[in-house]
């Protein structure tokens, strides 16, 4: 029985934690379902696409590369440099997850994101949290994508791009979740530091690649800053 309620609690604890996820994800799946809808892809397509990939980002760029005629070499490869990002997220999750089997892992890896990194890494830090609940919150997250996608691509021809402000959507969520990690003066001045640097580079560098650097920068300083305090 004590077996049994703790699964209860794990599975209804990750839901509480990641419904605002899944509210998000729903105008933004959408979207991008009108978006691979207008490029030719079918609902199943677009379904299996969110199934196998499951990056949000790299799904919007991937169709519109292909809308453009790119290839598939130069789709990959894009594709892979966007999701750069999730070598640093993974990093900072596994500092949490060592005693953890390899199955466990893997299905967890599967489902980051920025959103279910970014309130699963604050859970953590919390101390209450374990990877069961976890991967409540990624794979509710996955399954709310997948069904947006398809729906998207479902009703594409009868709903236009920029409805219901779809556009805006991904920015506000992000917004949102950048708030609940302001925790104190060093959080927001390492976001600061993210947010300056990450536009400054992106006037040298090309492509997405200095989300990554602007990231490493922020990170750093607000290490060292804390260090400084510590003393």
């Amino acid at each position: 029985m004590k077996i049994k309620e703790h699964i209860s609690d794990s599975f209804f604890e990750g839901l509480a934690v990641s419904w605002p996820i899944c509210l998000g994800y729903i105008p933004i799946g959408i979207a991008f379902g009108v978006l691979a809808q207008k490029a030719g892809f079918t609902p199943v397509e677009t379904g299996f696409m969110s199934l196998f990939v499951f990056a949000g980002s790299s799904q919007f760029i991937a169709v519109s590369m292909f809308s453009a005629g790119a290839g598939a070499v130069s789709i990959i490869a894009t594709t892979f440099v966007v999701n750069l990002r999730h070598l640093l997220m993974s990093s900072s999750l596994s500092l949490f997850l060592n005693h953890n089997g390899r199955k466990k892992l893997f299905a967890f890896a599967y489902g980051i994101t920025d959103e279910s990194f970014a309130v699963n890494l604050s859970k953590f830090k919390n101390g209450d949290w374990d990877i069961n609940r976890a991967l409540i919150v990624n794979f509710s997250a996955n399954i709310m994508w997948i069904i947006s996608t398809v729906a998207g691509g479902y009703g594409g021809q009868f709903i236009k791009p920029h409805s219901f402000g779809m556009d805006y959507a991904l920015i506000s969520m992000f917004i949102c979740l950048l708030v609940f990690q302001l925790k104190g003066q060093i959080y927001v001045f390492t976001a600061l530091v993210a947010g300056i640097s990450a536009v400054l580079l992106s006037l040298w560098l090309r492509g997405n690649s200095y989300i990554i650097v602007a990231s490493v920068i922020a990170a750093g300083v607000g290490v060292f800053i804390k260090k400084k305090i510590g003393r």
